[in-house]
């Protein structure tokens, strides 16, 4: 089975707001960068989805070593909420549903395919790939930000006086 390396982050301009994820992906010699945006997202999503698009990009069955910096997914997979979710109906232990259920399953599926562990590494810190994705995903949002359509401007007349 192949191993892989893999780093993952997100980012989010206000939280909700324009967000973006970004992911390394090493096998061997070979590294592989990938980026998106959204619109109107959370960094919880942004986290999930450069997972979830990283994985989607092997082709085969691999042995996954996925760096995160995020809390929230590290210890869904790694402190079992996960499997405490699935058990009841997808609610959390103070009983409200599980934010993002439709990317967890989907990451589900997809840890199914790979033996993947999750590594925790300390956020904006010296982790060369963990810093590579953060910038990454900063520039996606600044790239979906730059060419997302301007709000037309009420016409003002040069005396300040707005048209009736």
């Amino acid at each position: 089975m192949k191993k892989v390396t893999i780093y993952t982050d997100g980012a989010c301009s206000g939280n909700p707001g324009p967000g973006g994820w970004a992911a390394v992906l090493r096998y061997k010699e070979t590294e592989r960068e990938i980026s998106g945006a959204e619109t109107m997202t959370t960094n919880n999503r942004m986290e999930l989805m450069a997972a979830i698009r990283a994985l989607k990009l092997l082709k085969e069955p691999c042995a996954v070593a996925l760096h995160t910096d995020s809390a929230y997914l590290h210890r869904a997979f790694e402190e079992k909420w996960i499997e405490r979710w699935v058990v009841k109906d997808w609610k959390t232990a103070s009983k409200k549903p599980v934010e993002n259920r439709d990317l967890w399953e989907e990451l589900i599926k997809l840890t199914q395919t790979h033996e993947v562990s999750f590594i925790k590494v300390k956020g904006h810190s010296d982790d060369e790939y963990n810093n590579r994705c953060d910038k990454l995903a900063r520039e996606a949002i600044k790239l979906l930000c730059a060419n997302a359509p301007k709000p037309e401007a009420p016409e003002t007349p040069p005396d300040g006086r707005k048209k009736v």
